[in-house]
């Protein structure tokens, strides 16, 4: 026996078929002569009464067969090779287009040194800047280049027929005449309001004319321009949100969400086999090794949440609602002294001039920055106490921080329409006769304009303050200075929520005044390209690799949404603002003009019959209500289609699930089997799927830096 045995191993994997096949009777080699390769089927084709179950190829002679199988040359046809030409172009143009995608090395260099949470939020910035560039193109081809070569020399406004100026002489004063230079500082102060030379400009609102410009034959209305160009603009942001929400979307149903994969899914699927050169190999060890960080961390506390006895479950979310409530009275507060700080502005900004007056203008800028500090600072502290894992902890903070910074910027807006609608009351002494305060605000589109402009400028001057006195000083200290206390804070470590708010405030603030102030996407543009390479290289220089970790494929998502809402936001001030605010007599394209609106109402009177009857019955309940019942229906549809194909979805992979675990239980039962009826310990490997991948398959295996899978719970457990 010992001398079969010894037999056996000396002849190997060839041997121990041999000594199977003796076993069980006469084989197809044994009776056809030397071995076949079946290129079309693997099987084998004896009776099934006389199969045992079939073992594993060797990897030899499954390269062997691949090889034969890539030197057969199928017979296609004429469909098929223009379909594979299709897809090689496909591929090729695919590939040039990505060399077009801005900053794509470095966002991949990010990516793998701080992981995927960090790389979000550069993506969502190249987004948010090719987004206004996009949305700057559009404003200057309809509305900035017709009125810079159609403009007439004096520029003087036409009155409408029909309208009665009677009275309205007060109203249509507009002294936009900048004061003599006498100092240059204010010129600086000027270039930082908004005010002064810069205030009659193509910057602001109150530039262009109501006039419809003509030039050799060639007419353009521009307000009409204005007005559609602005619509068009915010419908195309709305677009943009909605195909990268969809995308995200996408990403999140393809990966199960993230951590529903498991360990032994992510270490033998995610490594990329292609990769040439250690400094992309190190890369995307480092990409891997932080996503099973953040894996690891959310499956520890979730086991730590399950843990909890009902007691202590009741406890915990007692705690988190007092929390909220404390964060609802902060967020209270800030907004209590934004209002303030506005209606103080507003009023003391007009009797100080030089320094005074700068401070005094920009006071309601300094108080919602101080808030979006001091407020989300806070709430980052009460956070640690809700205990919380890293994804939901970034999902609230994103969401309590976006909740404060619309919102002030929401109340901002309510204190300038009130001061400059008398908060509602037309019948008051400042806005009876011009419907709006024509004695502090002549051209108040100028004034909401050069709000927004203050705000985004504002912004940009104190994350380049926070970078160059702040971090970088932080840096030097922990690098230069061993003492316990520089120690302990260490280097700045970059946290994704509150960068990401400051973007999508920066951009609400844009849509904001992008109706009073048409340049505002070119200059947020330039303001997101320098933020982009500062960021990047604060990052690499000054900042650590984050303590914990989140998952940046639901935070993509959340990024969006949180965009969205500021969307929102931005769109409801546009509506408000043409369609209930009566427009500056003294200034714009709408001046002499009831509302902004009845601009396109004027306009589709000029067209003929079978026009106004066209656009009549679209703007008409008629056709309105069918419409959005079908779009109900609609929806409705789509919503059922989604929910039936994720619960497919969800029953798939619970079969995915069961048949790991089927497996499991089979490999397990022919072991016993092997270990009663004595099959050597070497003829028991051959059944054993693990063996047999360290054995083919160890050319191919990831690098040594991957956790042992063993040490992991097994893929059906997750």
């Amino acid at each position: 026996m010992v001398t079969h045995l010894g037999a056996t191993r000396d002849r190997g994997y060839h041997g121990y078929q041999q000594s199977l096949r003796s076993r069980r009777g006469p084989s197809r080699m044994s009776r056809d002569g030397p071995p076949h390769l079946d290129l079309a089927s693997s099987e084998d084709e004896d009776p099934p009464s006389r199969t045992p179950q079939k073992l594993a190829m060797p990897m030899g002679i499954k390269k062997a067969v691949r090889q034969l199988q890539h030197m057969q040359v199928p017979v296609s046809s004429k469909r098929t090779r223009h379909s594979r030409a299709l897809k090689h172009f496909y591929a090729e143009a695919k590939e040039t287009l990505a060399i077009l995608i801005p900053w794509r090395k470095a966002i991949h260099k990010i990516g793998g040194h701080f992981g995927g949470g960090v790389q979000s939020y550069f993506v969502f910035l190249r987004f948010l800047v090719v987004l206004n560039f996009l949305s700057f193109l559009l404003i200057a081809g309809f509305v900035l280049i017709p009125s810079v070569v159609l403009s007439s020399p004096n520029n003087t406004p036409s009155i409408p027929n029909g309208t009665n100026i009677t009275g309205k002489e007060l109203c249509m004063k507009y002294d936009h005449s900048p004061e003599v230079l006498p100092v240059f500082y204010t010129f600086f102060l000027d270039l930082l309001s908004g005010t002064g030379f810069m205030e009659y400009t193509y910057l602001f609102y109150g530039y262009y004319s109501n006039t419809v410009a003509e030039s050799k034959g060639v007419s353009y209305n521009v307000p009409l321009a204005y007005l559609l160009t602005a619509s068009f603009y915010f419908l195309f942001c709305l677009v943009c949100i909605i195909l990268r929400m969809g995308n995200v979307v996408r990403v999140l149903v393809t990966t199960g969400s993230g951590g529903e994969r498991g360990y032994s899914a992510r270490v033998f699927t995610d490594w990329d086999y292609g990769l040439q050169g250690d400094r992309a190999t190190g890369l995307k060890q480092n990409t891997i090794r932080y996503r099973l960080q953040v894996d690891l961390e959310e499956d520890r506390i979730r086991l730590r949440a399950a843990s909890l006895s009902p007691g202590q479950t009741v406890g915990l979310y007692a705690l988190r609602a007092l929390l909220n409530l404390v964060v609802i009275a902060l967020i209270i507060a800030a907004f209590f002294g934004i209002a303030e700080a506005t209606s103080f502005s507003q009023r003391e900004a007009v009797k100080w001039t030089g320094v005074v007056g700068l401070l005094l203008e920009f006071l309601p800028s300094i108080v919602i920055t101080a808030s979006n500090f001091v407020v989300p600072f806070l709430c980052d502290q009460i956070a640690r106490l809700e205990k919380l894992s890293p994804s939901t902890t970034v999902i609230v903070a994103l969401l309590r921080a976006v909740f404060l910074r619309l919102v002030s910027l929401g109340v901002l807006l309510f204190t300038l329409w009130s001061q400059i609608t008398c908060s509602g009351k037309a019948d008051d002494t400042d806005c009876k006769i011009c419907r709006y305060n024509s004695a502090q605000y002549q051209c108040w589109e100028s004034r909401v304009g050069q709000e927004m402009y203050k705000l985004t400028l504002f912004d940009f001057l104190t994350t380049m303050v926070l970078l160059v006195l702040v971090e970088f000083p932080r840096r030097l200290l922990v690098d230069h200075c061993s003492c316990k206390l520089t120690r302990w804070v260490g280097r700045q470590e970059f946290l994704v929520p509150p960068n990401v708010l400051a973007l999508v405030y920066g951009q609400t603030v844009v849509w904001t005044g992008a109706l009073f102030c048409p340049l505002l996407p070119l200059i947020n543009t330039i303001k997101f390209f320098i933020i982009f390479h500062c960021k990047k290289a604060t990052l690499f220089q000054n900042c650590r690799p984050a303590i914990k970790s989140f998952r940046s494929t639901s935070s993509n998502f959340f990024f969006c949404l949180v965009l969205l809402f500021g969307w929102i936001l931005s769109t409801v001030v546009l509506i408000y603002s043409m369609a209930e605010i009566h427009p500056s007599f003294g200034c714009g394209p709408f001046r002499f003009s009831p509302t902004m609106w009845s601009v396109i109402q004027a306009s589709i009177d000029n067209l003929t019959k079978t026009t106004q009857d066209f656009f009549n019955i679209i703007g008409s309940l008629a056709f309105c209500v069918p419409l959005f019942l079908l779009s109900c229906v609609v929806l409705s549809y789509v919503a059922a289609l989604a929910s039936v194909y994720g619960k497919s979805v969800a029953i798939l992979r619970e079969q995915i699930k069961q048949d790991g675990r089927d497996k499991q239980f089979l490999v397990k039962q022919i072991k016993d089997l092997t270990r009663i009826l004595g099959v050597p310990k070497h003829e028991e490997d051959q059944y054993d799927p693990g063996a047999s991948w360290g054995d083919h398959h160890a050319s191919a295996s990831p690098p040594q830096y991957l956790p042992n899978v063993h040490s992991f719970p097994s893929a059906s457990h997750y």
